[in-house]
């Protein structure tokens, strides 16, 4: 069982509205029109909203914005506008930490790029206080979907990440194209996987070798299982996989989708 302790969280005040606004979205067959009327949108609404990452909710209280410790540890991290825009995302998986790290087994990311992800998590926690070891696995350097290439991913960017992570003794970063990177080194025992691949059978692929070690009351995410268009055919696979198993994925308003190990 880990001693990690959870980040404190400060108290909240009753009248306080905290928002965030991105211009990031995706899908807009008009970017200028649809920034004027969401603009418009925003000033109409009594606050409390989020905007960004195709999400536009308003009267939420925002956690995530008032939780001090993701705050910084989200800040301190962003490498561009997108991963300001997907700060719920960052959210979702930092708060499935706070259970999955009083656990038996370690964390792992299948699709890391640049390594946001889990830093978040650990420096959201503190990286010397994080007591869990991290596995995060990724091709780095290359793009093996039909998903184009994300900004930095060329030759160079595993050293890169590798510099990032100076000092975070409790990462691991494999190399390689899963589920064969698995088979040399991967964790018996699972408490969190993030799984992060755009790819269906890369997915599903993961999941049969690492969904049975995880450990009674894991925590699953997977990225993109809500989102439609050309991520949807994860969902039409994972369905599914996860039927057969007596399992149904919790869809999130976020994009993501959410299991729980028995």
């Amino acid at each position: 069982m880990s001693t990690t302790p959870l980040p404190p969280l400060p108290p909240i005040d009753p009248v306080k509205r905290y928002n965030l606004k991105s211009p990031v979205s995706w899908g807009i067959r008009d970017p200028e029109r649809f920034r004027q009327l969401m603009d418009e949108a925003a000033s109409l609404v009594v606050g409390g909203y989020y905007l960004g990452d195709n999400l536009f909710t308003w009267t939420r209280n925002l956690s995530l914005l008032e939780d001090d410790a993701f705050r910084h540890a989200w800040q301190a991290n962003l490498l561009g506008p997108a991963d300001e825009a997907i700060a719920w995302r960052r959210y979702v998986l930092c708060t499935a930490a706070c259970h999955a790290v009083h656990l038996e087994g370690d964390f792992v990311e299948c699709g890391t790029l640049g390594g946001t992800g889990v830093k978040t998590v650990i420096d959201y926690f503190g990286r010397e206080k994080f007591a869990k070891t991290f596995w995060a696995y990724d091709t780095f350097d290359s793009n093996p979907t039909e998903v184009p290439q994300f900004p930095g991913q060329e030759a160079g960017l595993f050293e890169r990440v590798q510099a990032r992570f100076a000092g975070y003794g409790q990462v691991n970063l494999v190399k390689g194209l899963l589920p064969a990177s698995l088979e040399s080194r991967s964790p018996g025992r699972i408490a969190y996987l993030h799984i992060d691949l755009n790819d269906a059978a890369y997915e599903i692929a993961v999941l049969d070798v690492l969904f049975e070690r995880m450990v009674p009351g894991g925590l699953l995410i997977l990225d993109d299982y809500e989102w439609a268009g050309g991520y949807r055919g994860q969902k039409m696979a994972e369905d599914p996989w996860f039927s057969a198993r007596n399992y149904r994925v919790m869809p999130l308003p976020t994009g993501q989708g959410l299991v729980i190990k028995r």
